[in-house]
Order: structure tokens, then sequence, then C-alpha cells
């Protein structure tokens, strides 16, 4: 299988509520819109708020978003009104990590690679 494209697709209880949080809380830029919804760019996929669901969120999916700098994101969050569920702390794996929710309880979780991590250096030998 040869894949050529991703998305993640959400389906809230609330499309327009949750699509104005991942818009203008969140800051996404959109790709496209359609009747049914709306797809977000989201760092080298998509993500696709479409239709409305009933089951809400699950415990055992999380959005992981990559940003630069941590501090400033829960920063500028704090600014929005969007409080952690869980604060910025250093975890085992070395990564920098906080936890935020979308309006159905999807967790986000909000990731900053340090300079000295092996996601983030060339171990490929000269």
């Amino acid at each position: 299988m040869q894949v050529l494209s991703s998305r993640v697709l959400l389906k809230p209880r609330d499309r327009d509520t949750t699509t104005a949080f991942y818009r203008d809380t969140l800051g996404l830029a959109i790709y496209r819109e359609f009747p049914a919804g709306t797809v977000f760019f989201l760092g080298q996929g998509f993500l696709e708020v479409v239709g409305e669901g009933e089951g809400g969120a699950s415990p055992d999916v999380a959005l992981w978003l990559q940003v630069r700098d941590l501090a400033d994101a829960l920063a500028e969050l704090a600014a929005k009104g969007v409080e952690p569920d869980r604060g910025a702390r250093l975890e085992p794996w070395g990564l920098h990590e906080a936890w935020i929710s979308d309006p159905d309880g999807t967790r986000i979780v909000l990731v900053e690679i340090p300079a000295d991590h092996p996601l983030r250096v060339d171990v490929r030998q000269p």
C-alpha cells in the first residue's frame, strides 16, 4: 500500500464549536472548507472536523502536536482562556509535554522536542 496523503477525522458533538476551537483558539490554518466540514493543516497531515458525532472523546485517542516552544504555546492559549489539563513536564522519554482538550474532551498533547533529543539530532555516522 502506498499512502499519498493522510488526515485525522473528528466527528464532534457540535461542529461549529469545535471548528472555532481549532481555527480561532489553536490558530490552525484552513486547508479547505465544504458544507459538512472543515479541513485544517496539521503539520505534515490534516485534521478534518466533519459532520456531527454522538460518542464523544475516547481516552484511547489523542492528537500529538509538536510545537516550537511549549511555554510560549501555553501562554498563548492561556491568553485565550485555555488552561492545560496537565501542565508542562519533562517526560521520562525526554520530551516536554502538556495536555489540553478540545470542546469534546479529545486530548491534545502539546510536545516540545529538546534540541539534544534523538528525534532532532542527526545520529547517522559521518
